[in-house]
């Protein structure tokens, strides 16, 4: 077999992004989690529902992300551990076709969804670990940067077919083109908005085929008797020693609690327009489209600003960014915005939403991308995989934090505005912990 050029294997890495970015544009935010408001025909009921849902996800995620990557080094064959969950992404996106509101049973549609989650973001930690063997240590910012970027405009590209040719307006049946759903899909069983989980799972399928034919993983010696004790030692062993790693533990800690707010936005940010502004799918489709073109454009260029400056005051920067959002979200309703009270007929929220969506995709792509590369800097570079796996953890053993936590403020509250305020709690903690991160962590 020909040998794989280095630009081939970043590029096939590439693919990774632009296949499974689809899960969290068109279920995770923009059109599944508004059409589950649809569903349920309750907006503060439905945030509640959905966060539980991503909250058992994200516990599942926790627990065993971090055993799967001590695994991984020590057998090796991260690309067989891609495949096995890249199964689990294809059926339960799949399984999003379930959701018929004629005839809906709406945990075994959550439970198709949970799968689907769980599969992606496991193959994600496999994934993310073959990053710094894709170019030195000064290049992997860019490298993870133009990653980002072409899994948003893979997101993009997903998110406009949607719109366009399936996903039906709830009142007239028709897409955002004007026209009936494709391959004469039954808009009143809301078969084009359905179409989004089977869209999605061949979406993967098909553009999964160039990471699988680019990307190898560097061969290693057979597992000797013992290994996966030796896995789990070694596990026990890079936990223990935590304290003693103080950045790598600061980093963790803080990115812990910052991307679970990013991913509280994300998660609630199509059931929040949809309960607050009386959006639809298709409305809340074109608020997507400006965030992933905004998020596309600025993880590009945040990747060479990641080379220049290091991860750390990118990260910072972004988080600060966030919060002011975060704060900006709860002051915009039908009614008022920022305290000025306006039409019930104004398109002002509307507009004034937009921004925040365009400014949430800029800033969130770049804090992602940063994030992954601040890791690689914090790692050992012969446990990458169980650091991700840590990192992993990091970021779903509090996952269920900010949609429980805003499940609980809005049922209490009965307010999606007011629902959202803990997440602005958690942006701050996490700028507050960044302090004791070391830009090249224990490895300088």
């Amino acid at each position: 077999m020909a040998q794989v050029s280095a630009r081939k294997r970043i590029w096939g890495w590439f693919f990774f992004d632009w296949a499974s970015q689809p899960y969290n544009t068109l279920l995770i935010t923009f059109i599944f989690a508004p059409f589950v408001k649809e569903l349920i025909d309750d907006g503060a009921r439905a945030q509640s529902v959905w966060g539980f849902t991503v909250g058992a996800a994200g516990l599942t995620i926790a627990l065993a992300a971090p055993i799967l990557g001590a695994i991984a080094d020590t057998y090796g064959n991260r690309l067989k551990w891609i495949w096995f969950f890249s199964a689990f992404y294809v059926l339960g996106a799949a399984g999003i076709w379930l959701a018929n509101p004629v005839d809906l049973t709406l945990w075994v549609v959550l439970l198709c969804f949970a799968i689907g989650l769980v599969g992606m973001e496991f193959a994600t930690i496999f994934t993310n670990s073959i990053l710094p063997d894709l170019g030195t240590r000064k290049e992997i910012g860019r490298i993870s940067g133009k990653g980002w970027a072409f899994g948003y405009l893979g997101g993009l590209v997903g998110l406009l077919i949607m719109l366009a040719f399936f996903a039906e307006n709830a009142e007239t049946g028709q897409t955002m083109l004007g026209r009936d759903p494709a391959f004469g899909l039954d808009p009143d069983q809301r078969e084009g908005t359905r179409f989004v989980g089977p869209l999605t799972a061949i979406w993967y399928v098909v553009f999964m085929i160039p990471f699988f034919l680019w990307v190898k993983d560097p061969k290693v010696d057979a597992p000797k008797g013992g290994a996966l004790k030796d896995a789990m030692r070694g596990l026990r062993s890079t936990i223990r020693s935590l304290p003693q790693t103080p950045s790598l533990f600061a980093y963790l800690a803080s990115s812990m609690l910052y991307r679970d707010a990013l991913n509280g936005m994300y998660f609630f940010g199509g059931i929040y327009a949809a309960g607050v502004l009386g959006w639809t799918v298709v409305d809340t489709g074109v608020f997507g489209i400006l965030a992933i073109v905004s998020g596309a454009l600025f993880a590009w260029l945040g990747g060479f600003a990641d080379d220049y400056f290091g991860p750390k005051p990118v990260i910072r920067l972004c988080i600060l960014v966030l919060c002011a959002v975060a704060i900006s979200i709860v002051f915009v309703s039908r009614d008022s915005v920022f305290g000025i009270a306006v039409d019930p007929t104004s398109r002002l929220p509307d507009l004034a939403f937009y921004v925040v969506g365009a400014v949430i995709g800029a800033a969130g792509g770049v804090i992602q991308s940063a994030s992954r590369t601040m890791m690689v800097r914090q790692a050992r570079p012969d446990r990458m995989t169980e650091a991700f796996g840590l990192y992993a953890l990091a970021g779903k053993a509090t996952s269920f934090l900010a949609p429980l936590s805003v499940g609980v403020v809005t049922g209490l509250s009965g307010s999606q505005q007011i629902g959202v305020t803990p997440l602005i709690v958690l942006f701050l903690l996490g700028l507050l912990l960044l302090r004791w991160v070391h830009p090249e962590g224990e490895n300088a």
